[in-house]
């Protein structure tokens, strides 16, 4: 038998393991639970991947990420080790299909989300698989403390009465010392073994900046640090208007979020993961799996919506221990934008029944039906037509997917139906006069004999598949036959897939969430207010800031962060800079730029000393963000 250090070698290619790894793959080899709560990088998927292949059986993966999910099982089939995941959108007979390969199939990893547990018959069937490890991944998930609560996750512990001997690792990024706590009870863990890396990255320059130009000070940033980049936004219109302003400063920029086709998201991810640009423009759609060791600098130029989500999407700079940067640049509206886009956003039980059953209706679903339908969703067409407001209506649908009573796919897709509209014997003569288009019409009639009867849904990748050719081909070939009124075609765009897990029971539904949905959102606002406490305080080291969050203490402040650099100015230079500042708000009124420019000192020192004229009440901030004396 290899050791864990020589599958490590032989399948992933590096030489040795992170601490703490080997001692986390040690602890479950002896059988016994573990917990490791290992930041972001820490290579977490290794901890159940290595001791799963060194014994006999199959390891069983939850986790609620679909896209990690089919992420690693793609990995993981790539260097030959047999993987499956049963996600959203598997009818039941392909997942039975599934289900016997793994317990006939010699396969090694099964992974699942935790709603999928809440099915009787497929928790009969896990029952009869070998399951040498189950791994519980985000496992923050499992407290209602946590910031991704999922009840589904509560049924985890059924498997402790099934599998009393098998060990469970649970694996999560970010926790407090509550969540922690709550998820070993929840989980029913038997004295846990428990790994906690420190929260500390020490070669991270944890960076807050009030400024007026954010795209001024990104083009400085970026400028001076050519390496690759990622700039987080808030929302999918920011990402290629930001990507676009970039580009035009000269800066290779590409972009990343939820509605963009896998191909899209294939294409930009390799432009940046190739180094051919230089930054990439993302939502937090981006970031699950991405394992780039050499990103210099990751910029939020919204704020972000808890401490745990930056510290992730922070955590993906500087990978390589080189020192890397994580700014946040803000102005000061964005405190009212955020709170607008977080807090007030956040749906009450009165506003979640309406849009539950609104919902059912949109879809016709009758009282007491709908369990595992599947229906292609668009957000904006559904708010418009019951006026509900697009964010609210959005949450309310995510809340919905979290507790397991729906699941909301964020995948692009592209619904396309048609019909032929002239009869067999006249397709037949256009074929013999289009011998150019024959081998897609053959196909697509081959595939789908009733289309001369009824609108059909069709699947591009396999059309294009079983006729050799590109998808592009096909929707020309469609386009021009409906130009010759020889068949009726339609594309619509669709920005999700909703498949519902339970039949329509309206308030009933409803209200057996409720209680989650009120902890939710106190946690909501706690974390907001954790994120604003972290942006304006002026007189605390930002690592002391996010080590005390998760409950780590530092003694030393870390020297490289934005509040450490500016204590680092000489008093008689900063008084000089603060002289020559009034001097030239005497004459007129500035903005920063115009004040560097005259002053000729570094960004850094003019903000600095602009900072303690405002707190010594000596200058003000006019609305069209220039500065003048009081």
């Amino acid at each position: 038998m290899p050791t864990a250090l020589e599958i490590l070698q032989k399948y992933w290619k590096h030489e040795t393991f992170r601490s703490p790894q080997d001692e986390i793959i040690e602890s479950v080899l002896n059988g016994k639970d573990t917990f490791g709560l290992m930041p972001t990088g820490g290579g977490k998927s290794i901890c159940f991947q290595i001791p799963a292949l060194m014994k006999p059986g199959i390891c069983l993966v939850i986790s609620p990420l679909v896209a990690l999910m089919k992420d690693q099982v793609q990995h993981l089939q790539k260097i030959d080790i047999k993987a499956i995941a049963l996600t959203g959108g598997i009818k039941s007979d392909e997942m039975i299909a599934l289900l016997d390969n793994c317990e006939f199939g010699n396969y090694k990893f099964l992974y699942l989300s935790p709603e999928r547990l809440q099915s009787d018959w497929i928790l009969e069937r896990i029952k009869s698989l070998p399951i040498n490890l189950i791994a519980i991944d985000e496992a923050h998930c499992v407290s209602q403390w946590g910031h991704d609560f999922r009840p589904a996750y509560l049924k985890i512990a059924n498997l402790k009465t099934h599998f009393p001997k098998v060990p469970f690792l649970a694996l999560t990024a970010s926790a407090t010392k509550t969540v922690l706590e709550d998820v070993i009870l929840q989980l029913g863990l038997e004295n846990p073994v428990l790994f906690q890396k420190s929260f500390a990255r020490k070669n991270i320059a944890y960076m807050v900046f009030d400024v007026e130009d954010k795209l001024y000070r990104m083009e400085q940033i970026l400028k001076k640090n050519p390496q690759p980049s990622i700039v987080y936004v808030r929302n999918r219109k920011s990402c290629s208007e930001t990507a676009s302003q970039l580009q035009s400063l000269g800066l290779k920029s590409t972009f990343y979020h939820g509605g963009l086709s896998t191909k899209e998201k294939e294409k930009n991810m390799n432009l940046w993961m190739n180094e051919e640009v230089q930054v990439i423009v993302a939502t937090n759609a981006f970031g699950m799996g991405i394992d780039k060791s050499n990103v210099k600098t990751v910029i939020h130029i919204h704020l972000p919506e808890s401490i745990e989500s930056y510290y992730q999407e922070a955590g993906r700079a500087g990978r390589n221990e080189e020192k890397a940067f994580a700014v946040i640049l803000t102005s000061p509206s964005d405190q009212l934008q955020a709170q607008s886009q977080f807090i007030n956003v956040l749906p009450d039980k009165k506003i979640l029944t309406q849009i539950y059953i609104k919902l059912c209706n949109y879809f016709q679903i009758a009282y007491g039906e709908g369990i595992n339908e599947q229906f292609s969703f668009n957000l904006n067409h559904f708010c418009q037509k019951y006026e509900f407001p697009s964010l609210i209506t959005f949450h309310a649908i995510q809340f919905l997917d979290r507790q397991g009573i729906l699941t909301l796919s964020q995948e692009y897709t592209e619904r396309i139906t048609m019909q032929f509209l002239i009869d067999s014997k006249e397709v037949i003569r256009y074929m013999s006069l289009n011998s150019h288009d024959e081998p897609i019409i053959l196909t697509i009639l081959r595939t789908y004999p009733g289309i001369y009867e009824t609108q059909t849904a069709i699947n591009l990748s396999l059309i294009a598949k079983k006729a050799s050719c590109e998808e592009t081909e096909i929707v020309a070939i469609l386009e021009k036959m409906q130009g010759l009124d020889i068949v009726d075609f339609h594309k619509k765009r669709n920005d999700a897939t909703i498949i519902f897990n339970e039949v329509r029971e309206d308030d009933r539904t409803i209200n057996k969430v409720s209680k989650y949905l009120e902890n939710q959102n106190k946690q909501k606002v706690a974390q907001f207010e954790s994120v604003l406490n972290y942006t304006n305080e002026k007189k605390v080291c930002k690592s002391k800031l996010i080590l005390h969050y998760f409950g780590e203490k530092a003694n030393n402040d870390c020297g490289i962060c934005s509040y450490c650099i500016s204590k680092k100015e000489k008093p008689m230079e900063a008084s000089l800079v603060t002289e020559k500042i009034i001097d030239l708000l005497k004459m007129q009124d500035m903005n920063s730029r115009e004040i560097q420019k005259l002053t000729k000192n570094t960004e850094d020192a003019i903000i600095f000393a602009l900072q303690n004229l405002l707190d010594n009440n000596l200058i003000k901030v006019k609305p069209n963000n220039k500065y003048s004396l009081k």
